[in-house]
């Protein structure tokens, strides 16, 4: 059978978002985004607030307010998102990452004056009473319990944050420490809250069918008379020290069904210029089955049930990590010495025209398929200003990444994946 051949990266066009880029007095900043293909509208509201602003000792706060953001204000019930969305046909969520907290909603079009409305009431006048507080700390440690302890490979995430970082608070992960949660005291939350939700420290995007003036005039209208404290939003300063030697750990857990390793190597932040070669790399090793792990640790060898990498690039220095879960009656070992091998090639053969060709097909037409949804190009536009400083970058991705070069992955590659950069966990059965 001969094979298809690869569609060009080059000739597949992404349309750049236009866009309008306005903040309020009080320093929240609106991006607003028309476009009338569909009658309805995104809309998300992030805050520069995640994991790894969390206070010493309260790992779990920003995820805490995830949940709490959803329990009502001075002048609305719990769950009213819900309803301002769901009964009238749309949907709504929020996620906490490392570096921010984004809630969204998607609603018919003619609901949107309204939806920002409650944004700007929930940013304003939420509820945090000792109530929400104990009620939502208990869902947080259940989702703790359900997605760290009960899955069977939960656990390893945490540890290769905790073991990759020695001192910078990435090292806390997200979802929070049960401990931490119950030693907290409603005072610390009502500070946190204070602190971090203010309209200087969000971003709204609304992607859509909407008229830009009449969006920003129901902005100003709602979320204009939210003051601003005028004392500094903290940030954090700590620095990752050069990791100058490999770290090895072991750990063990009865629900482990077949052994795992993680290699983790430190990487530089979003808004460094090798990113974009990290994400190629990422793509050469791991995306899709025609990808070098698949074919030689799945496919060709059996050694594996999967094997990915991912470059995890976040506002502050982030990990390029490589996960390997062994199949069933495969040593530990073997699949490392697969895997490294693997490592050895990426280092020493930049891949050729034919592959890269391969991955800038793949990514192109992942930047087409975030584009055809309202959802997708508000959160790529929240992604780029908060991850990498300026919304506009979206529109210079495509050519971002038709530009990496095999000399480039070759020299991100030898860069970052050295063994003195990398922790290694190793995740047994009991």
């Amino acid at each position: 059978m001969t094979a298809l051949p690869t569609i060009s990266a080059a000739s597949i066009a992404v349309a750049p978002l236009r866009f309008a880029d306005r903040t309020l007095p009080n320093g929240l900043r609106a991006i607003l985004v028309p476009d009338r293909r569909v009658p309805a509208v995104a809309i998300n509201v992030a805050y520069r607030v995640g994991g790894k602003d969390d206070p010493p000792g309260r790992s779990g706060f920003a995820h805490l307010f995830e949940h709490l953001m959803f329990k009502g204000t001075s002048d609305t019930a719990p769950e009213t998102i819900d309803r301002l969305t769901e009964d009238v046909g749309g949907y709504n969520n929020a996620f906490t990452t490392e570096d921010i907290t984004n809630y969204y909603e998607v609603v018919p079009s003619n609901h949107l004056e309204r939806l920002l409305w409650a944004e700007a009431d929930r940013l304003g006048s939420l509820n945090v009473n000792a109530d929400n507080f104990a009620t939502e700390r208990d869902v947080v440690i259940g989702e703790y319990d359900q997605r760290i302890l009960a899955e069977p490979y939960g656990m390893l995430d945490e540890l290769v944050n905790r073991e990759a970082y020695t001192v910078h608070p990435y090292r806390r992960g997200v979802i929070g420490s049960p401990e931490e949660l119950n030693a907290a005291a409603l005072a610390d939350v009502v500070a946190f809250h204070a602190t971090y939700y203010r309209p200087d420290n969000a971003v709204l995007v609304v992607a859509g069918d909407l008229d830009v003036e009449e969006t920003w005039g129901w902005i100003e209208r709602w979320f204009g008379p939210i003051t601003a404290p005028s004392t500094p939003i903290p940030r954090v300063q700590v620095v990752e020290p050069v990791q100058t030697a490999e770290r090895v750990y072991t750990y063990r857990a009865p629900n482990v069904p077949l052994p795992a390793v993680e290699e983790a190597y430190h990487i530089p932040a979003a808004a460094h210029p090798d990113a974009a070669a990290l994400d190629v790399l990422e793509a050469v090793l791991s995306a899709g089955r025609s990808s070098r792990l698949y074919q030689s640790l799945i496919y060709r060898r059996s050694l594996a049930t999967s094997a990915y990498a991912g470059a995890d690039l976040r506002q502050q220095p982030g990990l390029f990590g490589v996960r390997v879960t062994c199949a069933r009656g495969v040593a530990l070992d073997d699949a490392r010495a697969a895997l490294g091998a693997e490592l050895d090639r990426v280092r020493e053969e930049p891949p050729d025209a034919d592959e890269l060709a391969r991955v800038g097909t793949q990514i192109a037409s992942s930047l087409v398929r975030q584009r055809q949804t309202n959802s997708g190009v508000a959160l790529a536009l929240i992604r780029a200003t908060l991850e990498r400083g300026d919304p506009a970058l979206v529109n210079h991705d495509l050519e971002r990444y038709l530009a990496v070069s095999p000399d480039d992955v070759l020299r991100v590659a030898r860069t970052y994946l050295r063994p003195e950069n990398r922790t290694i966990i190793e995740y047994l059965p009991a």
